[in-house]
Formats: structure tokens, sequence, C-alpha cells
């Protein structure tokens, strides 16, 4: 099976592939939720990128917060591939978001997008945080 991402980035699997990444936790599926923001190709995040990025420190409105937060990262990360596209840009793209409220005390945050291969060798996108890289 093909890797998903190299060492690199932050993503570890024992098995080295997209499905053992999203398996052991160390991507989340976000695929439905991209749909919405015109993101057609399967869709997972990091899952630093989700605790420095979406996760929410209050369980009573985590669900509620979260969603809403995940929506923002995907719209920003949408935008991205958009002007890459319209750029004729490759690879890692890149764009900022300003966690509210910021959770670690940083205003901003950098997280990159990429679309890639899965598994089989079909198109993905993953999101990252710049320390992935």
């Amino acid at each position: 099976m093909t890797e998903l991402l190299p060492e690199s980035h932050g993503v570890e699997s024992t098995q080295g592939t997209r499905t053992g990444a999203l398996a052991c936790g160390a991507l989340r599926d976000v695929t439905s939720e991209a749909r919405r923001f015109g993101i057609l190709l399967p869709t997972a995040i990091t899952d630093r990128a989700w605790k420095h990025a979406i996760a929410w420190p209050e369980a009573d409105d985590a669900l509620r917060c979260e969603t809403g937060r995940a929506w923002t990262i995907l719209a920003h990360a949408a935008r991205a591939l958009l002007r890459a596209q319209s750029l004729g840009a490759a690879g890692l793209q890149l764009f900022n978001f300003t966690p509210a409220p910021a959770l670690d005390g940083e205003d901003l945050l950098t997280l990159g997008v990429e679309i890639g291969s899965g598994d089989t060798g079909e198109p993905v996108v993953t999101i990252t945080t710049a320390a992935d890289h």
C-alpha cells in the first residue's frame, strides 16, 4: 500500500497507510464536512492540527464550538486550494487561522493543506500544522 505522508509530516501509523492513520487517530476524517465547502476529495486533518486549531477545552460547549471551528478551518482550506488551483501552484498550501479564543496563547496559527495520494494512489486532502512538516 502507498504511504500516506513521509514521517516528517507527523502522521504516525504503525501501518504507514492513510487507513492506518485514521484507525489509530493520527488522522481525523472530515470528508463529509469538507464537502460543504466544495472539497470533494476524501479529507482528513492531523491529530496535531485538530488539537491546536479545533479542540475546545470546555466540555460543556465542546461539540458546538468544535463543529464551528472545524467549519472555519475547512473554509480556509478550501480557499487555499482554490487559490493554488488558480495560480497553478502544487504541493502544500499554507493558510493562517486565528483561534477564537486562542487556546494556547498564540494569536495566529499556520496550517497547511495539500492534495496527496491515498493508500491506492487516489487523490486525498490532508490538513496539517506547519510543525508537521
